[in-house]
């Protein structure tokens, strides 16, 4: 396969940045996006060039450090796909693929594709943990937890803070990340003493953050490579509003 690639360049946060087209002329269908970027780098360097600076890790969909929007879509927008899971089969002889970093104010441009998530960080650094000392962990049945909640749980708790929903979200909100820490831990019974005060901290540090707030757009749940459902967002709103009136 033969791809065409528009990559963002960017030597700095604080330089300019812009386009650079390149070509990749021995791409083969079977190579995941994240290799596709590995032969660009290598053809870069053996022309003496800077390679293209991208994050990355497991290369399993477990990190969640892979994000760039391809063609105008975190992760590609395949469904429930990182974008270290997408393969060229997916695209054809000659494309054209326009790759860059996520654009929000939470997320400042570190280099080329590489942003700063550390936002994320903050915000459960604010209050996503239990803090309170349980000894040893108990016996599994000792405190039982109804399945329909053990499964949403589980569920939100299989974010891997990638960073696509703000990515993709015309207001840049980071509201399903924070309502997915949020959620699990609301629905679990050691989540419950530090509750209140766990949503209203880190609601208010993911807008001190910078993120925008949720208009219940959507594209933030079309694009989660995990498939978790804008319905934590709803749990976010409830446990916030009843830990301002406190009840």
């Amino acid at each position: 396969m033969q791809l065409h690639l528009k990559v963002w360049r960017q030597p700095s946060a604080a330089a300019p940045g812009q386009f650079h087209r390149y070509t990749v002329t021995d791409a083969h269908p079977d190579m995941s996006f994240l290799e596709l970027l590995d032969v660009l780098n290598e053809q870069l360097i053996h022309s003496g060039a800077d390679p293209v600076e991208f994050d990355h890790d497991c290369r399993e969909g477990i990190c969640g450090s892979c994000g760039v929007m391809i063609n105008g879509k975190a992760h590609g927008g395949r469904p429930q796909t990182a974008t270290c899971q997408l393969y060229l089969r997916h695209f054809n002889d000659g494309d054209e693929i326009t790759i860059e970093p996520w654009r929000a104010k939470g997320f400042p441009v570190i280099k080329d594709l590489v942003v700063d998530r550390a936002a994320f960080d903050r915000i459960i650094m604010a209050g996503g943990y239990i803090s309170v000392k349980t000894g040893s962990a108990p016996e599994a049945n000792a405190t039982p937890v109804p399945k329909l909640k053990a499964d949403a749980a589980f569920d939100y708790a299989a974010c891997i803070g990638c960073g696509a929903c703000v990515a993709a979200c015309p207001n840049a909100s980071a509201s399903l990340f924070t309502a997915a820490k949020v959620a699990h831990l609301a629905l679990l019974p050691q989540g419950h003493p530090e509750r209140q005060r766990r949503v209203l901290a880190m609601g208010d540090q993911m807008t001190a953050e910078g993120f925008g707030d949720c208009s219940n757009h959507g594209e933030c749940q079309a694009v989660c490579p995990k498939g978790i459902s804008i319905d934590a967002i709803a749990t976010l709103r409830r446990e916030y509003i009843r830990a301002t009136l406190g009840t």
